[in-house]
């Protein structure tokens, strides 16, 4: 990019979950709180600012069929920016993606690596397929390789039993989850039924994505370990749709898919209740398109989950679980300008009036 501009932005900058500024200044490209003392142009923005927003769960550079091509994969990149969405946690891609680190016009990603599954027991083309004994050491290349995350498929249909079923054994989850923390990384799963959650969580697992088989046994243990969910509930509401699709061949998986989908809120409301820690997240770059996270934040609303609250879990809440900031003195000025108070109405942030990524406005 060319050399960046001094902005000016002026309305409310809400810079916590109960934190406002009159203005914030943008001056090489960070975000300061402090007039400078001289600049030949400035470019006003007036309206409400949030931090980039984060989407917790989507997948850059993977479609319905496996890894893409650089070319779609910048294209996925381009479509979450101009929602406003400029951090993206890429929770498990085929595709190698640190190009885009490359680029300044594009958002940050922090990769969790390439799915670790059983065999035949996930998408085609998505995943390592590995059998438990070689787990530790597909955690362990993973975790070198990604940034600080690495992601297992926890559960998935089992043909045999027609329904979703754990993927792995208790006893080969405990040492890959401590030879990822060895390492430094995190570890989330992937996990839409009720059976794999204890063993997961037991083993010392940081997160589940989805989580739609919490139950009343399993919420506290989540609360007691603060183990973070991201439920996708964007992701959740195709549920019927996949039943209906698979339902002459699985008909208890359907079925099973079913009940998840319609308790999917009373899940998500039982889990705030108890302070699990919950963040927004789109599962774009599957089968869903790109740049739905302001979407996603209404889900949660409609869960129940305060706005305040639904709105931290895309943007202050989210930075911070995920080791990036925010709108603080310094940082790189990744922030979004809206014509409403998205603390009035989260249905605003599906509408953003500027965006301005690394000090630039880009939209």
């Amino acid at each position: 990019m060319s050399e960046t501009p001094v902005l000016r932005v002026r309305g409310r900058v809400l810079t916590g979950r109960e934190e406002t500024r009159d203005e914030l200044w943008v001056v090489g490209g960070r975000v300061t709180f402090t007039p400078p003392a001289a600049a030949r142009e400035v470019v006003d923005i007036d309206g409400w600012a949030l931090p980039g927003l984060v989407d917790a769960h989507c997948h850059v550079g993977l479609d319905a069929h496996g890894a893409v091509d650089d070319v779609t994969s910048e294209k996925q990149a381009r479509t979450e920016r101009d929602a406003g969405t400029l951090l993206l946690r890429d929770a498990g891609s085929a595709a190698d993606t640190r190009w885009i680190d490359d680029r300044d016009d594009l958002p940050r990603i922090v990769r969790a690596g390439r799915h670790i599954a059983r065999t035949r027991r996930y998408i085609r083309n998505f995943a390592h397929e590995i059998e438990p004994a070689d787990l530790v050491a597909y955690v362990a290349h993973e975790a070198r390789r990604s940034d600080g995350w690495v992601k297992l498929v926890g559960d998935w249909i089992d043909r045999d039993a027609g329904d979703l079923r754990p993927c792995w054994p208790r006893e080969a989850l405990a040492p890959a989850i401590a030879e990822a923390h060895r390492l430094g990384a995190r570890v989330t799963a992937h996990c839409f039924a009720e059976d794999s959650l204890r063993d997961l969580v037991e083993a010392g697992i940081d997160c589940i994505e989805h989580a739609t088989g919490l139950t009343e046994e399993t919420v506290p243990l989540f609360a007691e370990r603060g183990v973070a969910i991201v439920p996708t509930l964007i992701n959740i509401a195709t549920f019927p749709e996949l039943a209906a699709g698979g339902e002459a061949r699985f008909p208890r998986w359907a079925d099973h898919m079913r009940r998840l989908h319609a308790r999917r809120y009373a899940t998500v409301r039982a889990a705030y209740d108890a302070g699990i820690p919950i963040y927004a997240g789109t599962d774009a770059g599957g089968s869903l398109a790109h740049g739905l996270l302001g979407q996603e934040v209404g889900e949660l609303v409609a869960a129940g989950i305060p706005a305040a609250d639904a709105l931290s879990a895309a943007t202050w809440g989210a930075r911070e679980w995920l080791g990036r900031p925010a709108l603080e003195e310094g940082a790189p000025a990744d922030l979004v300008v809206y014509e409403a108070d998205p603390l009035a109405d989260v249905r605003v942030l599906t509408a953003p009036r500027r965006i301005v990524l690394r000090g630039h406005i880009v939209a």
